[in-house]
């Protein structure tokens, strides 16, 4: 049932410190929070809204200038609440609406800004439209707002296309009727549990412009649009013609993602949050509100259709997040990203980890598997100095890794449980983060964790970290620090590269050098100006500043 939150725009959100409210989100750097696995504020071992709402002070302190929440919504929890089964309610897990009103509020009265995940591909097959079309059988107008297709073969025992789900299998599940026998094929791009809404009908369009308001009216500042490139399928939902087509995600243009005709969608939306961005009261200042794509393209040329300047205003570099620890790599992929904003005049995005992927403390070590906290610390320092925006995973501020042993009991990705297509170990990043260097769950709350921590987060956690000038928290502290102060940080469309040995980056920002030793050696360059932070120490010489491996130094020249 959904929640109605009484008086929820009467009281105006006040600020106790005074943030740039113009373009904010051209150089934000902002901060995922993964629910389950951040701060659990009532003891029963799950993350939730009063324990986020308790660590406000750590993130504003840590120098983010907004908060991503993964999915709270009322949900079955097949897939970790991307199911959403009610768009206007928090499940209980999380708390209630009264939390999220209150975490909104605290939020902006410490300078923070609040984006929430919106899932508007697939709702979960417990949502009431779906829940009423299959009781209505064939032939029900709810089934229009899904897609219900007959199966081919003689008694349309088969799936109506070949497509396949990306957690696996076909993307097709038959529904059975009161009769126990089977009938009509639904569509759902990921679990069964996950039914794709139909975007061509009127009826769902509205009902998310009715969402989008919903939780405008309670005062986020934006959201982050979960498979922002799947809304629309081609006309006739043609087959692919292929098997395996998880490895075609994002190298072709798939009849069921990235398709045109979401971007009108979007245009939509766009019109919109610019009704909610100007001030509505004399002498507030408008506080634009945003919205961000995960879309997953081919190409960042087709990224950027995404964030013309009539449609959203972010989007998630995945092309960046993908490229290995390699000068030559990383230097193709900053010059494309930038050159394809560019036209669009959106900012580029950058971003190394979030709860799908491997911790790049990890994913960017010599084999894959191990923790390379010297690799991570100088990748951060690079994605913090890029222009544009940058978002950072909840954990890798203090070095966390991928945990990699988890036991098979205590797995509970969706994916891990389907014998084809995602690997199922997505449960390595959402580890619940280590808060103090005592307790059974370092922190996270008093009742345990969820996911089981590994033996030795102790001295990753934010107390123990806290004031070691030497420490992966007191580095991005001190890099979020500098992006504030240095106006030739954040925002900006392009670097200068400089000339630079093979495996090394350096380029130049108004006031402002990077120089990234990608190698396995120390290299000695010529000091290009004055020292401001470094990923690990660095000895400057009469011959100039010996740069260790694996290391970022930045300069204000």
């Amino acid at each position: 049932m959904t929640q109605y939150l009484a008086d929820s725009t009467r009281h105006p959100h006040t600020s106790d410190r005074p943030v740039a409210t113009t373009d904010w989100w051209r150089d934000a750097v902002i901060y995922q929070v993964y629910p389950r696995s951040f701060a659990d504020g009532n003891g029963d071992g799950m993350g939730d809204i009063p324990g986020i709402r308790e660590r406000l002070p750590y993130l504003r302190d840590l120098g983010v200038d907004a908060v991503w929440l993964s999915p709270f919504y009322a949900s079955p929890q097949a897939d970790a609440g991307y199911d959403v089964a009610d768009y206007r309610a928090i499940d209980p897990m999380f708390g209630t609406l009264h939390d999220a009103d209150g975490l909104i509020r605290d939020a902006h009265r410490l300078g923070l800004r609040i984006i929430v995940d919106l899932v508007p591909n697939h709702s979960s097959d417990q949502h009431e439209w779906f829940k009423q079309a299959l009781r209505e059988g064939p032939g029900s107008p709810l089934r229009a707002r899904y897609h219900f297709r007959p199966g081919k073969g003689e008694d349309g025992e088969l799936p109506p296309n070949d497509w396949e789900s990306v957690f696996g299998g076909p993307a097709w599940t038959r529904a059975t009727g009161r009769d126990g026998k089977g009938e009509e094929w639904f569509l759902h791009l990921f679990a069964p549990e996950q039914p794709d809404f139909n975007w061509e009908h009127p009826a769902v369009q509205d009902e998310f412009r009715s969402i989008l308001r919903f939780w405008l009216d309670m005062g986020v500042d934006g959201f982050r649009i979960d498979v922002a490139h799947g809304l629309v399928k081609a006309d006739g939902l043609p087959d692919i013609g292929a098997h395996e087509q998880l490895k075609l995600l994002g190298n072709d243009v798939l009849p069921f993602f990235d398709q045109d005709g979401v971007h009108e969608i979007y245009r939509s939306w766009r019109r919109i949050l610019d009704e909610y961005s100007p001030s509505l009261r004399p002498g507030v200042p408008p506080r634009p509100r945003i919205a961000v794509a995960e879309a997953w393209t081919p190409t960042v040329e087709r990224t950027a259709n995404y964030v013309r300047p009539d449609e959203l205003h972010q989007a998630f570099n995945f092309q960046y997040l993908g490229t290995k620890w390699d000068a030559a790599e990383l230097r193709e992929v900053i010059d494309r990203s930038l050159d394809a904003m560019r036209p669009v005049a959106a900012p580029t995005t950058w971003v190394l980890s979030n709860h799908d992927v491997v911790r790049h403390a990890t994913r960017l070590s010599s084999d894959g598997k191990s923790h390379d906290l010297r690799r991570a610390r100088a990748a951060s320092l690079l994605m913090l100095a890029l222009p544009g925006s940058a978002y950072v995973y909840q954990g890798e501020e203090l070095g966390l890794p991928e945990v990699t042993d988890l036991p098979d009991e205590a797995r509970q990705d969706p994916a891990f449980f389907r014998a084809a297509g995602q690997d199922g170990f997505r449960d390595g990043c959402r580890v619940p983060i280590p808060w103090t260097a005592e307790g059974a769950s370092y922190g996270f709350g008093s009742g345990g964790s969820w996911l089981p921590q590994p033996e030795g987060w102790a001295r990753l956690s934010v107390a123990a970290q806290t004031g070691d000038p030497a420490s992966t928290l007191e580095l991005y502290r001190s890099a979020l620090r500098l992006r504030r102060e240095r106006d030739g940080l954040g925002a900006g469309e392009s670097v200068r590269w400089q000339d630079a040995p093979r495996g090394v980056l350096s380029f130049r920002r108004p006031g402002f050098a990077c120089t990234v030793n990608t190698t396995a050696a120390p290299v000695t360059l010529p000091v290009p100006g004055e020292l401001l932070l470094a990923s690990s120490p660095v000895e400057v010489t009469a011959d100039g500043v010996v740069v260790p491996a694996d290391t970022t130094v930045w300069w204000a020249v």
